[in-house]
């Protein structure tokens, strides 16, 4: 398994790499409160996620959720073939998969 990071990519923007699962998505939760929110529009890279199941998906739901109340637009770019695939399966293909 790759441990999965989160890395400031730019001002707004950031890059997610690595497995996104059961066993690392609730450390990139915590992890991502700390500054993710502060600034205006944010763009979260996903080219460097190697594998990601349901976990993977539902913290993206949560960024976006904490994004909306947080009144900050959010998107997610390169998000794999395999998200895109449980994405369109769970019906959420319309609000997370960007075609940035």
């Amino acid at each position: 398994m790759v441990e999965a990071a989160l890395e400031i990519a730019g001002e707004g923007r950031w890059r997610l790499s690595g497995d996104l699962g059961f066993g690392t998505v609730s450390r990139m939760l915590k992890e991502s409160h700390a500054g993710f929110l502060d600034a205006g529009d944010i763009e979260v890279d996903l080219s460097d996620v190697t594998r990601a199941d349901s976990a993977g998906l539902a913290l993206l739901v949560e960024w976006l959720r904490a994004a909306e109340r947080a009144g900050r637009p959010i998107s997610f770019v390169n998000m794999p073939a395999q998200m895109q695939s449980i994405a369109r399966i769970c019906g959420l293909d319309d609000i997370l998969i960007s075609s940035g």
